[in-house]
């Protein structure tokens, strides 16, 4: 199924192969942690999201590898570092001082992860500014502000973000359980039909 799914995806003609590989495995390695289902990581963030709810964490969980890669396999992120926040981000990447370094520890597994995602999102911003805008969900003033930044201040920008990551519309339940309900019953149809939902909800989230 994984390889049915990221098949259909790649031929859409506004994304590239690489990207949506690349996208699949940082959300494929996001589900993998939200699986894991640690009690500090489900603890409140700043932004008001979780990795996932317990429920689902536990479902995720119980799903085989070819079925969890299957739910990787949508053509946006499935986790979130604020990136529709344009307000959050302009402010945060026109900080002039050292970026913000949070004082609380983190899993370094989940540390490790926000920096992958960080220099992703700096990346694609820098090299594929409507892919930035497709994938993640920034806006192009957002876009425009990762392209101001340079390579070697990004380790400590994704420091200070880690308590930022949760699950894209994390408040979803109705999203997320059928996402998870479907490739646990390898329903290759019912799964594409939710992952074309993320799209709409994508959508919505960047309406007025």
């Amino acid at each position: 199924m994984r390889e049915e799914i990221g098949g259909n995806w790649a031929r859409e003609p506004q994304l590239w192969t690489e990207q949506l590989n690349s996208v699949r495995g940082l959300n494929l390695r996001f589900l993998d942690l939200a699986s894991a289902g640690a009690d500090h990581w489900q603890a409140a963030h700043s932004s008001g999201g979780t990795l996932l709810s317990v429920g689902d964490a536990n479902l995720l969980a119980s799903l085989s590898m070819l079925q969890r890669a299957a739910v990787a396999s949508c053509p946006y992120a499935l986790f979130d570092l604020r990136f529709e926040d344009e307000a959050y981000w302009t402010s945060r990447l026109s900080q002039t001082v050292q970026y913000r370094v949070a004082d609380e520890p983190h899993d370094e597994a989940l540390t490790d992860f926000v920096r992958l995602a960080v220099f992703y999102a700096w990346h694609l911003a820098c090299t594929a500014s409507l892919a930035a805008q497709f994938l993640l969900g920034m806006s192009a003033v957002t876009v425009e502000s990762f392209r101001t930044l340079d390579v070697n201040g990004l380790p400590a920008l994704a420091a200070g973000e880690v308590s930022n990551l949760s699950a894209r519309w994390s408040h979803s339940a109705a999203y997320w359980n059928a996402l998870i309900g479907a490739a646990a019953r390898a329903d290759s149809q019912a799964l594409r039909r939710i992952q074309l939902h993320g799209l709409q909800l994508a959508a919505a989230a960047r309406l007025p």
